[in-house]
């Protein structure tokens, strides 16, 4: 009598992964990588709330003060000094079940002088704001350039650009930033923000040399070399776009460490000056205050916590979409160290 060989069933957590996986696939058949990558992005409750919220606040930032030859809705602007509406500047901003919000004239408060706190908040968010992109475009494009070259063309031009990449890492972020800050920035923040985008790029340089190295060994980089394709062509025509996930959620990252380091450095004094304002001057300013009026410090803090919270959410949100499987893989491989 010879015994059957009994069928092996998988486990039960590999059987409901692998029905999540098909119910997945079922759902997405028929649609481009870009609708799949935004169809799990909204579905990011998180990193929703957080782009719904990041959006109020640039919204109420720009349109409360104005920018530019726009003037805003809210009737100071944040130079001009008022006469104390409440003894010790307190906030006028009243939240109450039977009266609702009441806004009176200077919501957030006065300062010593009688300044709005408000408008000068709306125009710190701005500001910071304002760096923040900058910094995001400037090193998100010179970490592009700099690892594309390095992972495509390898051998000296690799070596070469990754010791001076390692180079500029060695040096503490917050002194390069400071001395650049000084000397280029000036106070400016446009200018403030070029200064520190020179210097934030190499962990996207790296990330990015990474996945080059990779991609340039697949087989549609072989069948664009045949066809006669340059290496710009290659570089930024087929490799590049397979690599704009990593690109992608690593700016939103660098954007949030962004507006924390030019907190940093505005707190310190190294950073937009008066008469201008950022929401880290405006925390380096009300510093000798905080015992006494702690509604200054309360606002621009608010703020900076925020934006620099809904920029991370929003980056996990298009981390999960763009690899859905990133959460799944630490639990399989705890898994399998268990059997």
């Amino acid at each position: 009598m010879t015994l059957q060989p009994t069928p092996l069933t998988p486990p039960p957590e590999d059987a409901t992964e692998s029905l999540e996986n098909a119910i997945e696939l079922k759902e997405v058949e028929g649609l481009s990588q870009g609708q799949i990558v935004f169809r799990r992005f909204v579905r990011h409750r998180g990193a929703m709330i957080a782009a719904v919220v990041l959006f109020l606040v640039v919204l109420l930032a720009t349109t409360s003060i104005g920018v530019g030859l726009f003037h805003g809705w809210w009737q100071w602007d944040y130079i001009r000094k008022h006469d104390i509406a409440i003894p010790g500047g307190r906030p006028t901003l009243v939240i109450s079940l039977a009266h609702g919000i009441q806004l009176g004239d200077f919501p957030f408060g006065q300062d010593t002088i009688g300044r709005d706190i408000f408008a000068r908040v709306m125009r710190g968010t701005q500001r910071s704001l304002t760096v923040m992109l900058i910094i995001g475009t400037l090193a998100t494009t010179i970490g592009i350039m700099i690892g594309a070259a390095s992972g495509f063309f390898r051998g000296r031009i690799d070596t070469l650009l990754m010791r001076f990449t390692d180079m500029v890492i060695t040096i503490p972020i917050i002194v390069i930033g400071a001395v650049l800050g000084k000397l280029i920035g000036g106070g400016n923040a446009i200018l403030l923000g070029v200064a520190l985008g020179l210097v934030t790029w190499t962990t996207m340089a790296r990330l990015v040399r990474g996945d080059f190295l990779s991609l340039r060994e697949r087989e549609f980089v072989d069948a664009a070399r045949v066809a006669g394709a340059s290496n710009s062509r290659i570089m930024f025509k087929h490799m590049l776009p397979n690599a704009i996930g990593v690109i992608i959620v690593n700016t939103t990252l660098l954007m949030a460490s962004a507006i924390l380091l030019e907190t940093a450095l505005s707190y310190l004094g190294f950073g937009v000056k008066a008469p201008d304002v950022s929401l880290g001057q405006l925390i380096n300013e009300y510093q000798s205050a905080f015992a006494t009026r702690p509604w200054l410090f309360w606002w621009p803090g608010l703020f900076i916590v925020l934006i620099a919270l809904c920029v991370n959410f929003i980056g996990d949100g298009l981390r999960d979409a763009f690899d859905p499987r990133q959460q799944r893989r630490i639990p399989n491989q705890r898994k399998t160290r268990q059997r």
